[in-house]
């Protein structure tokens, strides 16, 4: 079985080349197919994909161990797995859907390794008032708190 550790290397050397390129996730199978996807801001070129494709078939050699490769970029809509997606896509709307609760809709403020914080719109009583009224709050959330957070394509 090709080493997953081997693959996250090669890839890691390839992103060293192209600005502003982050691993996203490498997976192995026992069947040797490996999926990567990478990631960027202004989101991923085919042709990017292709050459890293290619930079991961040169530093494999097939007649040791065959093996399926898929290269492609982070799925919109599909949940962030590392640090990087979620400074990101600070300032955009997100989706979280936390342990504890209900499905939440928001603009991601901000995020680090402890967490990130997410500002929505919440119905609050408040004083002279006889109804709720929506107010804007900031809720911060580590990340063992939710299950998944997610890209809302906003078609505003």
């Amino acid at each position: 079985m090709i080493d997953k550790q081997q693959v996250i290397g090669i890839t890691e050397k390839w992103l060293e080349t192209k600005d502003g390129y982050y691993l996203v996730d490498v997976d192995v199978t026992p069947d040797n197919r490996i999926v990567i996807e990478i990631d960027q801001a202004e989101g991923v070129w085919i042709d990017d994909c292709v050459d890293l494709s290619r930079f991961i078939e040169s530093s494999l050699d097939r007649d040791v161990e065959d093996y399926e490769l898929e290269v492609g970029s982070a799925g919109i809509g599909q949940p962030f797995k590392v640090l990087q997606q979620y400074i990101s896509h600070i300032g955009h709307d997100v989706e979280v859907l936390p342990k504890s609760g209900s499905k939440l809709k928001g603009i991601l403020v901000s995020a680090d390794e402890k967490g990130f914080v997410l500002k929505t719109e919440q119905k609050q009583q408040t004083e002279g008032s006889k109804r709720p009224k929506k107010v804007e709050v900031e809720i911060p959330f580590g990340y063992d708190e939710v299950k998944y957070v997610k890209y809302v394509i906003s078609l505003k």
